[in-house]
């Protein structure tokens, strides 16, 4: 999927939406997975994560809010991710199945030991 229309779909003001939008416009890397998963699959993945991440103190932005609409969400989820060029980013998108729309998007900071 072009760069640009990743720019298109992050169209917020949020925090993650800046902050993913500026990881790609500095030469983050970006891609869009084939296929389309349960999005009440991806709620109960996620809102592990979201457990996991406020035990270890891991910084996340939106991961609470991504939880909640995708257990909401009754269509099928693709996933894209924009991982900011210094690694310091890995960000979550939830796209629609045709990958038209954006549903919801996360961004967590990445721990390197």
């Amino acid at each position: 999927m072009e760069r640009d229309l990743h720019e298109r779909l992050l169209v917020g003001n949020d925090e993650a939406s800046v902050a993913a939008l500026a990881a790609l416009r500095c030469g983050g890397s970006h891609l869009i997975w084939d296929g389309a998963t349960s999005a009440s699959a991806l709620a109960l993945v996620y809102g592990r994560r979201l457990r996991h991440t406020r035990r270890r103190g891991i910084e996340t932005t939106n991961l609470a809010q991504a939880v909640e609409l995708l257990g909401r969400h009754q269509q099928p989820v693709r996933l894209g991710q924009i991982r900011a060029a210094d690694d310091s980013w890995m960000f979550m998108l939830f796209l629609t199945e045709d990958g038209s729309r954006l549903i919801t998007w996360t961004g967590v900071r990445q721990t390197h030991v």
